[in-house]
C-alpha cells in the first residue's frame, strides 16, 4: 500500500526533486545504464517503477524503447509530462500485475518506500511482469530496519547481501552491483546500492 505522507512529500516538493537532475551526469548512473541496457533487446520495453519527475523513462525513450512509467505522486507525474512528455501512471506499486511483458524494470530509489514486510510481494510481482530473462535495475539505500526520514518520506534500508537474497527467494539472479554514496532530496549523504538481476 502507498504510503500517503510519503506522496504528499513527493507532491510538495516536486519541483525540487526534479532540479536534483538537473544537468547532472554521474558515471556510476551511467554505468547502471548501460549495464541495464545492455541486456534489452533493440526495440525492447521498459517500465520505469517509480519513475518521480521522468528523466530515466525520457531517456529509455529516446534511445528507442517503448516505455512505461508508473509513480503514485500526482505532481510527479505532472513533472514527467511537462518536462519530458513522459504520460505516468498515477498508481502505487500494488498496481503492477502485469505477465511476461516487459523486458526491463528500473526500479531507481522506488522500491526503497515499500515496508520491509512487503518487499519480497513487489519483487516477485517485478519477477512476474518481465519476460524469461528480463533484466531488473533495483538500488536501495543501505542500513537497517526501517522509518521516516527528516522531510517525513517512509523508508526501508537493507544490507547488500539482505537484498541479494530477497532477489533470489523472487527467482532473480544477480549479474552485479555497484556501491555508492550521494545527497538526495533531504541533503544528507546516504550509502546505497545498485543491483542488476534477471528474472
Amino acid at each position: 500500500m502507498s504510503d500517503d505522507r510519503t506522496i504528499s512529500v513527493y507532491d510538495d516538493r516536486a519541483a525540487d526533486y526534479a532540479e536534483c537532475f538537473t544537468g547532472r551526469g554521474d558515471e556510476g548512473e551511467e554505468a547502471d545504464y548501460l549495464a541495464f541496457t545492455a541486456r534489452l533487446p533493440e526495440d525492447g520495453t521498459v517500465l520505469d517503477l517509480g519513475c518521480g519527475p521522468g528523466h530515466w523513462a525520457a531517456r529509455f525513450r529516446d534511445a528507442g524503447y517503448r516505455v512505461a512509467a508508473l509513480d503514485a505522486s500526482p505532481e510527479m507525474a505532472e513533472a514527467a509530462r511537462a518536462a519530458y512528455g513522459v504520460e505516468v501512471t498515477v498508481a502505487g506499486f500494488e498496481a503492477l500485475d502485469a505477465e511476461a511483458v516487459f523486458d526491463g524494470i528500473w526500479a531507481c530509489f522506488s522500491l526503497l518506500h515499500v515496508p520491509r514486510a512487503e518487499l519480497a510481494i513487489h519483487l516477485s510481482a517485478a519477477h512476474r511482469a518481465l519476460t524469461a530473462g528480463g533484466t531488473l535495475c533495483l538500488a536501495m539505500k543501505l542500513g537497517e530496519s526501517e522509518g521516516r526520514d527528516e522531510l517525513g518520506r517512509f523508508y526501508a534500508y537493507y544490507s547488500e547481501e539482505e537484498l541479494r537474497g530477497k532477489l533470489e527467494t523472487a527467482g532473480f539472479t544477480v549479474l552485479g552491483s555497484r556501491r555508492g554514496e550521494d545527497k538526495g532530496l533531504a541533503g544528507t549523504a546516504q550509502k546505497f546500492v545498485v543491483l542488476t538481476a534477471h528474472a
